[in-house]
């Protein structure tokens, strides 16, 4: 551990092994991408997906080994019992940082298949990661305003489309899919902007994992619904980085995904729109309970 380093110090060496991890394992992921393209067949391509599982494992892993020498974090996670890599799942959470990310990555990693995140269209554009993340088919989502939509209707739909093409490639094999249903991470102004009826949460956004389970969901063995508290205040990515990050808070519950909902229209059916859009609600009720509870257990570590 080099919790002896000064933060300032510990966040630049942070961000340099994070850099040679990334760019180490881009070279190896970006050839095989090139053998997909040059190899369309069946075969080729489940082999391939195997080698690309692997890239993205490898890096995930050597992401932990940086976090564990940088900080010494206080984990205290529940639900990780019972998940089984053979499975597809739905995978969703509430959004306060960029820091969840790599959260997520450290605590599901080989215990089901890497994350499929759904992306703003924008981050494509980040260096060598975005290219990245189209290389491992992450879907990459153009959202339009209403009042665009009202000037370009051709373009309603897109998003349906996009998600039922991405969730088209994963249909062979096990997969986990996740979105942050807030669609964006939290802050107190937006929470008001809002007008957001939960205490820690903004209105959830059941689109984007209604169009997943409308494409493949029969292939879903669960959704796990995951709650992330930061007791010490949510944290920027440099406090991840300079091993500020204290203690994080996991609960993880693993929940049936009702029959009712998989393989309907989420866009034409409105009864069935109804009914998702109140199921989801009814989730993120019992998760803001929960965080609650959650901010009243824990209590921000001091400092050394």
């Amino acid at each position: 551990m080099l919790s002896f380093i000064p933060s300032p110090l510990r966040g630049v060496l942070a961000t340099l092994l994070l850099a040679l991890n990334t760019l180490f394992w881009c070279w190896p992921l970006f050839a095989v991408t090139l053998l997909k393209l040059l190899l369309p067949f069946r075969f080729a391509k489940r082999v391939l997906n195997v080698m690309m599982s692997f890239i993205q494992e490898a890096w995930i892993t050597c992401n932990k080994g940086w976090m564990r020498l940088v900080c010494v974090t206080r984990w205290d996670v529940d639900g990780l019992a019972g998940l089984d890599y053979q499975h597809s799942y739905l995978v969703t959470s509430n959004h306060q940082s960029w820091v969840d990310i790599l959260v997520l990555q450290h605590l599901l990693n080989r215990r089901i298949r890497p994350l499929k995140f759904f992306l703003k269209q924008q981050l494509i554009w980040v260096p060598v990661i975005g290219l990245c993340w189209w290389a491992l088919e992450f879907p990459f989502m153009k959202r339009y305003s209403k009042a665009y939509l009202a000037k370009h209707p051709e373009k309603k739909g897109k998003d349906l489309a996009t998600t039922r093409h991405t969730c088209a490639k994963f249909r062979d094999n096990p997969v986990g899919i996740f979105n942050f249903l807030e669609g964006t991470r939290f802050t107190r102004n937006k929470h008001d902007q809002q007008g957001s009826p939960f205490q820690y949460l903004l209105k959830p956004k059941a689109g984007g994992i209604a169009f997943v389970l409308d494409a493949m969901g029969e292939q879903m063995h669960a959704l796990l619904n995951v709650t992330i508290h930061y007791p010490d205040g949510n944290p920027n990515f440099w406090a991840l980085l300079s091993g500020e990050l204290r203690q994080v808070v996991v609960r993880i519950e693993k929940l049936e995904i009702p029959q009712e909902f998989i393989g309907k229209s989420y866009d034409q059916d409105e009864i069935y729109r109804l009914a998702f859009q109140k199921w989801v609600n009814n989730l993120w009720e019992v998760k803001d309970a929960q965080l609650a509870r959650l901010h009243q257990k824990f209590q921000p570590a001091r400092s050394a």
